[in-house]
């Protein structure tokens, strides 16, 4: 069974930067893609961005130019660094594989995410 760890959130000012990191471990392949969903205080869980095994990246239209989402294979590690971050960017950050597909879809167990929390 594949067990995901966010690390990396923390408190910032708006306008600072944070660079999470999603380890992977157990039975997964480094052919699926990954992505990073958050998750806000009384909403629904939101797809953050996704990037497949080839390094092809696409991001939810609140954070294109803001965020960048990478992966190293050998590490079974995926990345998300944060720039210009603003206060609604506050959330939970969970990482997960999925299947790219319309909707995405999750396919591993989430793990317990990382609180990003920004001050204005």
């Amino acid at each position: 069974q594949v067990q995901f760890v966010e690390s990396g959130g923390g408190l910032v000012q708006a306008g600072g930067s944070l660079r999470l990191s999603c380890a992977a471990s157990g039975s997964i392949f480094s052919i699926n893609a990954r992505a990073w969903y958050r998750q806000a205080p009384g909403k629904q869980r939101e797809l953050v961005a996704t990037i497949t095994s080839g390094g092809t990246t696409n991001y939810a239209d609140s954070v294109k130019g803001r965020f960048t989402i990478s992966r190293d294979n050998a590490k079974n590690t995926v990345y998300l660094q944060m720039n210009s971050l603003k206060p609604e960017d506050t959330a939970v950050y969970y990482c997960n594989a999925v299947m790219i597909t319309v909707p995405t879809i999750p396919l591993g167990s989430w793990g317990q995410g990382t609180q990003v929390t920004v001050s204005s």
